[in-house]
């Protein structure tokens, strides 16, 4: 059990709540429409679910474990990291990318599974997620690759009940992608002097803490707009608005924590706000979806 309990804490499974309920609103969407012309059955879409479910669990873990095994030197030289499980030595190194492959190899057969287009596109998908892990080596915008990776939750749960693209989506995943990148740089702003100590890069080592964060409300707001133009697109009620509502108070809420000169408070707003915000709003459409 303490070896599992290590490797949960390896690639941070608890923030698999950041992706989960935007995932399973793509699901219910693709759910919906294939419910509603009778091409899958409630045990055909349970099936789906299952493996959805199997997909964004090996994706996420693969993409993690392989993000601490490149970085595991930097990790070792910079005190908020130093207390890892690689740097510490609770895993090792090699067995850090044996995971990394078996949750590549899951993911593979998983998305076989699914349907022909999905396992046509997991290589695309893994190659996003993976990548991330050197864009801080050359480009200050891995923020946006990380965003990248995390958008494709969405758009994959539908695909893997349709079979097709469709706007509403993939309007989704693009709120996921300027959410996700707009609190990943107020996270990375702890990080400032170290990154530059070892010329990493990222956006408040280019710009500063305060341009930085300037920019993440910018994509805040793109993140918002993208919601709000998918509620209207999609013609959902007044659930929906209520999750809006909550998902864009709690950007706005985590805006207001972090300064700065004040980073005291970037842990609630990263896990916190960011958690409340996902959850309910993911429970809410979902609700809105199948409800009304």
């Amino acid at each position: 059990m303490s070896t599992i309990k290590h490797y949960f804490s390896l690639v941070k499974f608890a923030h698999t709540i950041f992706a989960l309920p935007f995932a399973m609103i793509g699901f219910t969407l693709g759910a919906d429409v294939v419910y509603t012309n009778g091409s899958l059955s409630g045990k055909d879409i349970l099936v789906k679910l299952l493996l959805v479910l199997l997909c964004m669990v090996t994706a996420r873990s693969a993409a993690m474990a392989f993000n601490r095994y490149l970085d595991r030197h930097f990790d070792a030289k910079n005190p908020r990291t130093a207390i890892r499980e690689i740097p510490k030595g609770i895993i090792s190194a090699g067995s850090a990318l044996r995971f990394t492959m078996i949750n590549c190899i899951i993911f593979m057969i998983a998305t076989a599974l699914i349907n022909p287009i999905c396992l046509t596109l997991s290589p695309v998908a893994l190659f996003v997620i993976l990548f991330y892990s050197y864009t801080k080596r050359f480009t200050p915008l891995c923020h946006l690759v990380l965003g990248l990776g995390l958008s494709l939750a969405p758009i994959g749960a539908y695909l893997a009940l349709t079979g097709f693209f469709d706007l509403l989506p993939i309007l989704f995943s693009l709120a996921v992608i300027t959410w996700v990148s707009g609190f990943d740089i107020i996270y990375a702003m702890q990080d400032i002097d170290f990154d530059k100590s070892q010329s990493l890069h990222s956006i408040p080592t280019a710009l500063g803490g305060a341009s930085a964060l300037r920019v993440s409300e910018l994509l805040h707001l793109f993140s918002c707009a993208f919601v709000v133009f998918a509620g209207f697109y999609g013609h959902f009620s007044w659930l929906y608005w209520i999750g809006i509502a909550v998902f864009i108070g709690m950007l706005i809420y985590q805006h207001l924590l972090v300064k700065p000169n004040d980073l005291s408070k970037v842990n609630i707003a990263f896990m916190t706000a960011n958690g409340i915000a996902s959850v309910v709003f993911g429970i809410l459409v979902i609700a809105d979806i199948v409800l009304l």
